[in-house]
């Protein structure tokens, strides 16, 4: 799950650039590599020991999150907001006098830096901070720059100053495609907001706008409260499967793996019970949301969203999911047909196939097929060795090493949190991922990448390095007893992986299209392929040894259930990652030349060109799709997508891959959250 800030125009987009790519020539050789550091040490023993603490420093001084001085305090957040405001009203007056040119689109994107530096990094201490005044400190900054850039949207002299650039094609012609692209970007997010409009209308936008910001905010934290009920109202002898606080139950999730069919359906029925607030709120928010699509010109919001992505419109979207519903329906009724066969087999006296049944069920018939037990299993599978597979698949496919690097003081916002540097052999340090893995009270139940700050190359010519924040939900290492992960786990780890890479690996010029500011029906394409990697058997067997014996684990991932997306981006991005998979890996995944061409041609992009045309590049190696004449090269493309997902678009089935159907109950407000973020 993709949770990059999304605070529309200005804010909306940030991505890497390939130092050598067409139009962009010399980028690298401005790019002044950084250097090892001697504090670095193993990635692996870093994940499987509980940490110690920081030595007692009664003197040191304290570096704020991330790093930021200003962020040693809740109270710094305002400071963060204030600065950053200033200096876009310096920026915004600075590109209004500035001759139309390159430099215009640099202004632009420095403006869009300045402000995402803040947001962004206040969209994930809202949720994820321990403590509710630094919660409620970033999300006041997150209302405040997101106003403001709603207003920047429709301010008609900063208009002028990009549109002046666009009108003259010999200055246009002489852009790179990737600052072309750039500006062309910039361009569309004035027009979706509503700048075409006379400024009472302009007006009425900014206000729904920023109205739609604050019931997404409303309505996303409210997804993230548990649900209690009675103690009392459940069975005594399946309260201990949660948490009990004194009159009242706790319920959190699904636990849609526990073999107690009463767990499973108290859980869902609780969890997933109908929250009055929760409904008025996404009943407002989806009226907002129609009435500004409506105000700048669209029939629909889903037209209005829907620009820029692959699918392009919804009509297009029906289509590829009517298409992939006909080609997927036989193979869909017979592994229903096989769930229920095993519910019937174990469970006679209640055999109806019920919506909390098919994620343990599906685990009881992979596990008589192939003796795969989790007790067996996990073991095999401790975070530390997981994540040094991570660094031995991408040391032998892009040259990549992960490092554990000690965070300073006040740094991180929990003790759990791991911060790794990103090291290229040649390009030295491209970068940080902060890891936020273990559970805790209040923490988010969900899987998410947020990038905090983007990559670009500054005026002095140093590059910015990007900084991500990857979040699970593992259970702590004990002094004893490391983390062990499910292969649905390992599966979650390798997918956020995968965004985490999509942000290290490119080095754009801008930050609005870094990474994985880019389609969101295209954003998921790394990282789903980082799913076909955790369910090659060569893939895990370089890493899976059992943490007490050392002994290998032999077993091989075998298809059973095609793997469910929940939303049609999802399919999309697994369909294509499908392709990537099986033309460019599935032959050989430690395939050095496949990983740089990929890198080269997908990664380091971004958000930066159009993901129809990376798919179509013959330089990627997608077959025949680039021989092609241009319509018929978009058309065929579409057609392979939809034949991909139908008949390989899908992970093999792991333990872990079947969570993909808890994943797509129908929790009210969950599933829509997802959208609201991406």
């Amino acid at each position: 799950m993709l949770c990059a800030g999304r605070l529309g125009g200005l804010g909306s987009r940030a991505a890497p650039l390939w130092p050598g790519r067409a139009g962009s020539r010399g980028l690298g050789a401005r790019i002044r590599a950084r250097g090892v550091s001697t504090s670095w040490f193993p990635v692996g023993a870093a994940f499987n020991v509980k940490p110690q603490g920081r030595r007692l420093d009664l003197f040191g001084e304290r570096r704020g999150l991330f790093g930021v001085p200003e962020l040693s305090a809740p109270e710094g957040f305002r400071v963060a907001q204030e600065n950053a405001l200033r200096k876009a009203d310096l920026l915004v007056e600075r590109v209004c006098s500035v001759a139309p040119g390159p430099q215009t689109v640099l202004i632009f994107d420095e403006l869009s830096d300045s402000l995402c530096r803040v947001a962004d990094l206040a969209d994930f201490v809202k949720i994820a901070h321990p403590e509710p005044a630094f919660r409620e400190a970033a999300e006041e900054a997150c209302t405040s720059i997101g106003t403001a850039v709603e207003k920047l949207n429709t301010n008609v002299e900063l208009y002028r100053s990009l549109q002046k650039l666009l009108a003259d094609k010999k200055l246009v012609d002489s852009l790179d495609p990737e600052t072309r692209r750039v500006a062309e970007l910039f361009m569309f997010d004035f027009e979706i907001s509503g700048i075409h409009l006379d400024k009472e209308k302009r007006k009425r936008a900014v206000d729904l706008n920023v109205k739609i910001l604050d019931l997404s905010n409303t309505f996303l934290m409210g997804t993230n409260f548990p649900n209690k009920i009675e103690k009392h109202l459940l069975p005594e002898h399946i309260r201990q499967n949660f948490v009990v606080a004194g009159n009242h139950v706790i319920v959190d999730g699904l636990h849609a793996e526990s073999p107690d069919d009463l767990v499973r359906e108290a859980a869902y029925k609780i969890f997933l019970y109908p929250n009055a607030g929760q409904l008025r709120c996404l009943e407002e928010l989806l009226s907002n949301r129609d009435l500004l699509a409506k105000l700048v010109g669209y029939s629909t919001y889903s037209h209005r969203a829907l620009q820029g992505t692959i699918a392009q419109s919804p009509e297009t979207v029906m289509q590829f999911l009517e298409k992939l519903s006909e080609k997927l329906s036989e193979r869909t009724i017979r592994d229903f047909e096989m769930i229920r066969g095993m519910k019937m087999k174990l469970n006679p006296q209640n055999s109806e196939l019920m919506p909390w049944d098919p994620p343990y069920y599906s685990g009881v018939i992979r596990a008589e097929r192939y003796n795969i037990e989790p007790s067996l299993y996990c073991p095999f599978f401790s975070l530390g060795a997981c994540m040094e597979g991570l660094n031995t698949l991408f040391g032998r496919l892009l040259g990549i090493t992960l490092y554990a690097e000690q965070p300073a003081k006040g740094e991180v916002w929990c003790e759990g949190v791991r911060k790794l540097a990103v090291v290229h052999e040649s390009e030295g340090l491209l970068g940080y991922i902060y890891c936020d893995f273990f559970q805790r009270a209040g923490k988010p139940h969900q899987d998410c990448h947020f990038t905090i700050r983007g990559g670009r190359l500054k005026e002095d010519g140093d590059y910015q390095l990007p900084v991500v924040v990857l979040m699970l939900n593992l259970p702590h290492p004990s002094r004893n007893l490391p983390t062990l992960l499910t292969p649905g786990m390992m599966e979650n780890l390798f997918h956020e992986m995968g965004h985490a890479m999509h942000s290290m690996l490119g080095r754009t010029r801008y930050q609005h299209v870094t990474g994985t500011r880019c389609p969101t029906d295209f954003a998921e394409v790394p990282s789903i392929l980082m799913e076909y990697f955790a369910n090659d058997h060569r893939v895990v067997s370089q890493f899976a040894r059992h943490y007490q014996t050392g002994q290998a684990w032999q077993l091989r991932f075998s298809h059973l259930v095609g793997y469910g997306a929940k939303y049609y981006s999802y399919l999309m991005s697994r369909a294509v990652a499908s392709m990537v998979w099986k033309e460019c890996f599935r032959r050989d995944p430690f395939n050095r030349t496949a990983g740089e061409r990929y890198r080269r041609e997908m990664l380091a992009h971004g958000g930066g060109k159009e993901p129809m045309l990376m798919v179509q590049d013959p330089r990627l190696g997608l077959s025949d799709i680039g021989t092609n004449p241009p319509f018929y090269r978009k058309m065929h493309t579409f057609h392979r997508v939809i034949a991909a997902a139908a008949a390989g678009g899908h992970v093999p089935s792991t333990p872990g891959a079947i969570q993909s159907l808890e994943r797509g109950l129908p929790r009210p407000g969950w599933a829509t959250s997802k959208l609201l973020k991406d």
